[in-house]
């Protein structure tokens, strides 16, 4: 029996696969004294148990990243070419960022001008909206009313829209958004029976099942590539992202 445990074998010890070691085969006094040398050695080095801890939530969250990958690519059509989502940015680009995002969240409208400058800035990249209210009635009124835009008026009125209700400074309102779309000449009448129609309810509905079988549960929330990205993302570590994406490419 060993009378002290190097550093290294400990850490191996106790971040490696259960199977490393076996304590079955140890006699009963045998368990006993390694039990006391291992406490004894994590009580003098305690920065052993830190490096094991780190070893075992990096293992995790590469475990994490692989899973993200594989439902991503189970998932790429709904993701990345549904028929219905508002494509922006360069529609031509090399590499597709999607956002998963509501109108109410403080983090979305935190991300709107970074995002805005990530697209200016790169030029390549394109861009796909998935309306994910998830924050309240206000929250599902404002997209119910943006994905209306979209079917009756297209892109281009939508992208309009979709800017306003970022930056919109009031609550969310019928009176708010009939006020909205006179600023931009748009018929509310029709805009109002669209929200209520199967067509908004069936693009909503997708959408939140897509989160779901993403295990999203929060916005914002991207996917750049196969890459899932969960929070907000400052627009420095976004271009490394994308740098990284593209090299790895």
């Amino acid at each position: 029996m060993l009378k002290r445990l190097a550093p290294i074998a400990l850490t191996l010890l106790l971040a490696g696969p259960a199977a490393a070691f076996d304590m079955g085969a140890m006699t009963d006094a045998e368990r006993a004294a390694f039990r006391a040398e291992v406490r004894a050695y994590l009580l003098d080095n305690p920065e052993v148990l830190m490096e094991a801890i780190a070893v075992l939530e990096q293992r995790q969250a590469d475990l994490a990243a692989n899973n993200d990958k594989a439902v991503v690519r189970a998932n790429a059509k709904a993701i990345f070419d549904d028929g219905y989502s508002w494509v922006g940015g360069n529609p031509e680009g090399d590499i597709t960022l999607v956002e998963f995002m509501d109108y109410r969240c403080t983090y979305c409208r935190r991300a709107y001008d970074e995002v805005n400058q990530l697209l200016e800035t790169d030029g390549n990249i394109r861009f796909i909206v998935k309306e994910f209210p998830i924050l309240g009635e206000q929250s599902t009124l404002a997209s119910q009313y943006a994905v209306a835009v979209m079917q009756v008026y297209g892109g281009d009125s939508y992208e309009l829209i979709h800017d306003a209700l970022m930056t919109l400074r009031s609550d969310v309102s019928v009176d708010i958004l009939a006020q909205l779309s006179a600023s931009f000449d748009l018929d509310f009448a029709a805009i109002a029976e669209m929200m209520q129609s199967k067509e908004v309810a069936d693009i909503l509905t997708q959408n939140a099942m897509l989160a779901q079988r993403l295990q999203i549960t929060g916005t914002p929330t991207f996917i750049l590539e196969e890459e899932m990205l969960r929070g907000y993302v400052p627009l420095d570590q976004m271009l490394q992202f994308v740098d990284a994406v593209r090299e790895g490419s």
